[in-house]
């Protein structure tokens, strides 16, 4: 059943056309994913589908009775309603405390807010939660949600993407996070250039369908161009010549990435990186920190030691509150310690974003800001000037002159950015670097990342950008550790549900009431990713999940011969992964065969995430016996 109907509808602000005679339509069980540029015209587009904007041409109708719930950018809350009032709607505590459904959305939305504050005294973050929780225990046939996961942790996102998946309302939503993209939609909508380009299935099969469509496309011009110059050859002979047409041969969509290398030369970098360093980048030496100083606030690290190493590219995870921001200032030197010590390398030239902007004289040009740290820059093999860097994070044209004082808050955390990455940092301490950045411009920041050669540490609650552009993962768990998750944010969230706060391979030690031999997870982390065992990660005694004592001969030799083993099995697996993604690629306008072909890449993926565990954990052995 047909729920909205938009025929030929356009809308303009001001000169700017956002949407130019756009027909479509939101069926009953629609799950559409929402993309396109900042400022493109995607509210503008669910604004109109909603009914809250009347368009300037062009007809909108919904069916008969039909219930909305938007989540939109702000909220009209009353400061003084309690948020009990707010979220519930007068429902008595015995019918909402009754409702599992309730009880879920309040524990995973509202846990730590105070159901009897008022609505003024709540942050921001909090009250775009409250409002979430509130749309989310209505009942409604559509739901369109505005950016949805700001504001929300990694694993709440989670929450959310199975808690969509299980109601029966269509679903309009427009987000950045492209893990929640894949997540929760089966449609993608892009908005660009004031029309509305539909594809089949979530972010990845979008990208894919994307690809193909420009790939025909070049094909397409690329015969034009040749049978223009021929026709002017022809010309040019005199008598027209008589020709067979030429013949294209239209390749799948697997030449797209046949011949693309990967996305970071991983060795080349972690030597460069080591060149520019040397040995020693960051160890934390049995480190006590508290988020609100000696004492005061929650616990973040207890005697810990870990150590960041040269080229090391490491995502820290955790719940909001869990302290991610004050390791990110431990690291910067903003913050000391209570006890131990941080141990910095001579080398280290540090760059940190936090979260806090920091003042630019808004009478300067954005341009001017950036040429005066540097006008060139070397990023990889390629030397780029502050202008090409400007254009790829989203600054085109006449937007390279813009005052500074009349940037977005978006645009101005952009320039802060590159002007960090423009001074030639070999450290970067990125906090929650995609806030306000468009899908085109986060890949144009991680390509950007791909080249830059250095120790990243980087926190995001963005799931795709986190697994993207890091190698490893580690976690605050709440026990005063950074522990290493070799199966990244899955095996984090797994942790999370299960309660479990310890790990096998935790770093540094969470007290002196645990026993003698518990080990750092130092060694645990030095054994880096596979194909690198004894990579930087931290260093300490040997993990005491670990064995004791060497091996003999012949245990030694069982054991090379089980490591070659499970590494020709690496290769088999990473050999169907890649014959899996050349299907996909020749499967992308197929959603049905495409939903079936990821579903074996997981199963895929999930086989070598256990190899690798199972590689790392003898590795360790051998390493500890010689």
């Amino acid at each position: 059943m047909n729920l909205v109907n938009l025929e030929s509808v356009s809308h303009a602000f001001g000169p700017k056309p956002l949407l130019s005679d756009v027909s479509l339509g939101v069926e009953q069980g629609d799950r559409v994913g929402v993309v396109g540029r900042n400022g493109g015209g995607k509210t503008t587009l669910i604004s109109i589908i909603a009914g809250e904007l009347r368009p300037d041409s062009g007809r909108v109708t919904h069916t008969r009775g039909l219930r909305v719930g938007v989540l939109s950018q702000r909220d009209d809350f009353d400061p003084a309603t309690a948020v009990q009032d707010l979220v519930l709607g007068g429902r008595a505590e015995h019918e909402w405390a009754g409702d599992p459904t309730i009880r879920g959305i309040l524990a995973n939305l509202l846990a730590d807010i105070d159901l009897s504050a008022r609505a003024g005294d709540l942050s921001g973050g909090e009250r775009r939660r409250t409002a979430l929780a509130r749309l989310l225990i209505g009942e409604h046939d559509l739901i369109i949600l505005d950016e949805p996961t700001n504001h929300l942790d990694i694993e709440a996102i989670a929450w959310l993407a199975g808690h969509l998946a299980q109601r029966r309302s269509a679903l309009l939503v427009v987000t950045h996070d492209r893990w929640f993209l894949d997540a929760v939609s089966s449609r993608t909508w892009e908005v660009v250039d004031g029309s509305v380009e539909r594809y089949e299935g979530g972010y990845a099969a979008y990208v894919l369908a994307k690809a193909e469509r420009a790939r025909i496309a070049q094909a397409a011009e690329e015969r034009r161009q040749n049978l223009m110059r021929k026709e002017i050859a022809w010309l040019r002979r005199g008598p027209p010549a008589r020709t067979s047409k030429p013949k294209f041969r239209i390749n799948a969509a697997e030449a797209l990435i046949a011949d693309v290398p990967p996305p970071r030369e991983t060795v080349e970098l972690m030597k460069f990186a080591s060149a520019r360093l040397g040995k020693t980048v960051a160890d934390l030496e049995d480190v006590t920190l508290h988020a609100g100083g000696p004492d005061a606030g929650p616990l973040v690290l207890d005697r810990c030691t870990y150590q960041f190493g040269p080229g090391d590219r490491i995502g820290l995870i955790g719940v909001n509150g869990s302290g991610k921001s004050s390791v990110l200032r431990l690291l910067s030197g903003t913050v000391e310690p209570d006890s131990g010590r941080v141990v910095r390398g001579k080398t280290v030239r540090l760059a940190h974003l936090s979260q806090e902007l920091g003042e630019l004289d808004p009478s300067r040009r954005v341009l001017e800001t950036v040429e005066e740290i540097r006008k060139y820059v070397q990023v990889g093999k390629k030397e780029w000037s502050a202008s090409q860097l400007l254009e790829r994070l989203g600054f085109r044209g006449e937007d390279q002159w813009k005052v500074i004082g009349d940037l977005s808050g978006g645009e101005r955390r952009r320039l802060q950015l590159l002007r960090l990455i423009v001074d030639e940092p070999n450290v970067l301490l990125l906090d929650e670097p995609t806030n306000d950045l468009d899908i085109e411009t986060l890949t144009e920041l991680e390509d950007l990342l791909d080249g830059w050669p250095g120790t990243l540490v980087v926190v995001s609650h963005d799931r795709y950008f986190l697994e993207r552009v890091a190698d490893r993962c580690v976690a605050l768990l709440g026990d005063g550790r950074l522990s290493m998750l070799p199966g990244g944010v899955d095996e984090y969230l797994e942790r999370r549900a299960a309660g479990n706060a310890l790990s096998a391979r935790a770093a540094g030690t969470a007290g002196a009431d645990r026993a003698a031999g518990t080990a750092s997870a130092s060694a645990a982390a030095s054994t880096g990713s596979p194909g690198s065992p004894g990579s930087s990660g931290s260093s300490g005694p040997a993990d005491s999940s670990g064995p004791s004592g060497g091996l003999s001969a012949k245990e030694l030799r069982e054991a090379q011969k089980e490591l070659g083993r499970l590494e020709r099995q690496l290769d088999r697996l990473g050999a169907e992964e890649t014959s899996l993604h050349a299907e996909m690629a020749r499967a992308a306008s197929d959603f049905e065969r495409l939903a079936k072909l990821d579903a074996e890449l997981r199963e895929i993926g999930a086989r070598k995430e256990a190899v690798e565990v199972e590689w790392m954990t003898l590795a360790e052995r051998l390493d500890d016996s010689r």
